[in-house]
């Protein structure tokens, strides 16, 4: 099905899908609104059925075209499974799938090229994350034993075991109330405990967590520098397709020249 095929990868359509994810983000999003549901209520559900039912058209044309190649693209099987979600029965048990509807937004990550990118990077830099999880694991156990040894008695809510410190510990580490809600009244007990929570937040928040954004980066740039070579590798090939075809149309006119030199 080579027309329906072009269709489907064609820009005007990747662009109406486009609109009709918006629009349907913004439908769900009213539904949650009381007084829009009272106003508006059968026209947003027509709207969000209506979307859906396009939605399952295309991928019932994608499935008729691409076949057994449709599960080999992971994008392909993402879309269907967020489509798929939006085909649960309202049911008691499985309300929770319904709710799930707004994850038809991600569909965009599917339909724009410069979101699949962004992803695509994040997905690339995930082994190198799992490491500095596993670092940042290693230095906040370390820091909630020593914080329970040290506060703990003094400080029970905050530091009287493991976990709870290791909470503490990771408020301190978003810096959300670091100074005034732990660290200075443990102070007033503690004089130098700023010797044991400075260090700390050296360690995760200026230096563990900067490490995130380098691997993100880096992983960025390896996505982009893969499709510019990518990108390279087609222009090339057009360019030799066309290459060839000029020699061989310059072959012809030297045939042709030359049968019209005999001719005379």
């Amino acid at each position: 099905m080579p027309s329906l095929k072009s269709l489907l990868e064609s820009r005007r359509f990747e662009a109406v899908i486009t609109v009709l994810i918006v629009v349907n983000a913004i439908t769900i999003g009213l539904e949650t609104v009381p007084a829009a549901m009272a106003q508006a209520g059968d026209l947003l559900v027509f709207l969000d059925r209506a979307v859906l039912t396009v939605f399952v058209v295309e991928l019932l044309a994608r499935f008729a075209v691409y076949r057994a190649d449709f599960f080999r693209d992971p994008w392909r099987i993402f879309d269907l499974v967020v489509v798929g979600l939006s085909l649960v029965p309202a049911t008691a048990g499985l309300s929770v799938f319904r709710a799930l509807r707004i994850l038809r937004v991600l569909r965009l990550i599917v339909v724009v090229p410069s979101l699949r990118r962004v992803v695509g990077g994040l997905v690339g830099a995930l082994p190198g994350m799992g490491s500095i999880m596993v670092l940042l694991a290693l230095i906040f156990y370390v820091f909630s034993v020593i914080a329970t040894k040290l506060y703990g008695p003094s400080f029970p809510d905050w530091f009287g075991t493991i976990p709870a410190s290791a909470y503490s510990l990771f408020q301190i580490m978003t810096l959300e109330s670091w100074s005034m809600g732990i660290v200075r009244p443990v102070m007033e007990v503690y004089p130098l405990a700023w010797a044991f929570f400075v260090p700390f937040i050296i360690c995760t928040t200026f230096t563990v967590l900067n490490l995130f954004i380098g691997i993100i980066v880096s992983a960025m740039q390896a996505e982009h520098e893969a499709e510019a070579v990518a990108s390279r590798a087609e222009l090339q090939n057009e360019q030799e397709v066309i290459i060839a075809e000029l020699r061989a149309m310059r072959a012809e006119i030297a045939e042709l020249a030359g049968k019209a030199g005999a001719g005379r």
